[in-house]
């Protein structure tokens, strides 16, 4: 099976979730739509304060290119535009709808019927009106990833189905329960890239998923479904470009450069619904998952969702561990956001809600290095780690630079892998950002 160098094997602790059917959220009597919740500039609101508003219907346009519109989620009025709590732990402008339960349908697009036939750039700009982000995780605008220069052809499109974070499941379960819509929306997105190939790459511990889209794209042309290794972060771009394709690009390359983007499953299924059905994004699948979730779920979500309502409708924190749960996160263990309140929305990007135990925990200090170069060894990115983190403790940014700080993925597996429990990935993160700093200041000062 195809792989990467470097890597971990973390417990996936899937069995909680992966058997169960990706079920409709109750819809919720408000929605918190933020304007930031994708790489670029953040959208501006194009309604005020008692609107009415309807689902589907744009609330806020695009900041920018690298940007994109949102829309209202559910049908109701505008309650207000404010300063709200934020995943990111600030708190960020979004547009707050009270839900008046009839869900009228503003119906703003029209589905592209011959998208076989339509000309790439109408089917790229459907893909930025519905406000179409990468919904692995990282939440770029898709529209501009299927925008690439002139000078860089796209030959391969390989479609993410790796799903490598543990406890998550919903695009596995996507994979098993939509596997027709995917591979369509595939086959629009090679569409607008002018691309020959798609490779669907699955790792190898979702047999079935392999299976079922194994079936469905036996009759369609230049589509390949790749098993891979299970082996995390299979998922990430240039680790998965690796396995599928051999191709190891330099550190501070993009795929496209090689001829090669990566889409997401659900992101797939998202531009399907979008040119098919004229669906903007309003809803994603997310996993409410972990060992302090009473009734773990995957549920079809509006965007928007508090993560306080998704947890009661899992069940709630299980009731013998009500006074032990350690962390409430969104998105997976290895690389999701640690909330300090709950009262924050499910975003574009928002692939999970996990909630873990005090005991699942793992305690870090800035303890000594031991030298052992574990960190360096699992490194997908092939980074100095250790040196890069002692010298951003030292607080010497200049040397964290040399050693390309910057190309970090902040996977966490050097901080998993640390038998002196040294909190890696918070030491390149505090790294990057100093080094931004840095530059932004020296550009400043000429």
């Amino acid at each position: 099976m195809a792989t990467f160098r470097g890597g971990i094997h973390p417990a996936p602790h899937k069995d909680l979730t992966d058997e169960r059917a990706l079920d409709s959220a109750a819809p919720p009597a408000l929605v918190r739509i933020p304007l930031q919740q994708h790489i670029g500039a953040p959208a501006k609101p194009v309604v005020k304060k008692g609107d009415a508003v309807k689902v589907g219907q744009t609330i806020a346009e695009p900041g920018g290119f690298v940007s994109v519109p949102h829309h209202a989620t559910v049908s109701g009025t505008v309650k207000a535009i404010k300063e709200l709590p934020h995943p990111s732990g600030r708190n960020l402008t979004a547009i707050e709808i009270a839900n008046d339960g009839a869900d009228t349908p503003a119906d703003e697009l029209e589905p592209i019927r011959d998208w076989p036939n339509a000309d790439p750039t109408l089917l790229r700009d459907r893909v930025r009106d519905a406000g179409i982000v990468g919904l692995g995780g990282a939440a770029f605008p898709t529209h501009v990833k299927l925008s690439p220069p002139d000078d860089k052809p796209i030959h391969t499109v390989i479609l993410n189905g790796a799903e490598c974070e543990p406890y998550l499941t919903c695009d596995h379960r996507l994979m098993l329960e939509a596997p027709d819509a995917i591979l369509v929306g595939a086959q629009i997105v090679r569409r607008c890239l002018g691309a020959k190939r798609i490779i669907v790459a699955i790792e190898d511990n979702k047999p079935r998923a392999l299976d079922i889209m194994r079936r469905n794209a036996r009759s369609l042309d230049d589509v390949e479904v790749l098993g891979l290794r299970n082996k995390y972060p299979q998922g990430s771009e240039l680790q998965l470009m690796k396995a599928a394709l051999d191709v190891e690009l330099p550190k501070s390359r993009l795929p496209m450069e090689a001829g090669v983007v990566v889409q997401n499953v659900g992101t797939a299924l998202a531009i399907y619904e979008a040119v098919i059905a004229g669906r903007p994004l309003v809803e994603r699948a997310v996993t409410i998952t972990g060992p302090a979730i009473a009734a773990p779920r995957n549920l079809r979500v509006r965007i928007g969702t508090l993560c306080t309502d998704l947890i009661e409708q899992a069940g709630g924190i299980a009731g013998d561990v009500a006074d032990e749960v350690g962390r409430i996160i969104l998105g997976g263990p290895m690389t999701g956001l640690a909330l300090s309140t709950t009262d924050v929305p499910v975003m574009k990007g928002t692939s999970g809600i996990l909630a873990l135990r005090r005991g699942d925990l793992v305690d870090y200090e800035l303890n000594a290095c031991i030298r052992c170069a574990k960190c360096e060894t699992h490194c997908p990115a092939r980074l100095a780690t250790a040196r890069i983190g002692l010298a951003v403790e030292l607080d010497n940014i200049e040397r964290a630079e040399r050693l390309e700080v910057l190309q970090c993925i902040e996977c966490g597996c050097c901080s998993y892998v640390c038998p002196a429990r040294r909190p890696m990935t918070h030491l390149m993160r505090v790294g990057k950002s100093k080094v931004l700093r840095e530059r932004a200041r020296r550009k400043a000062s000429g």
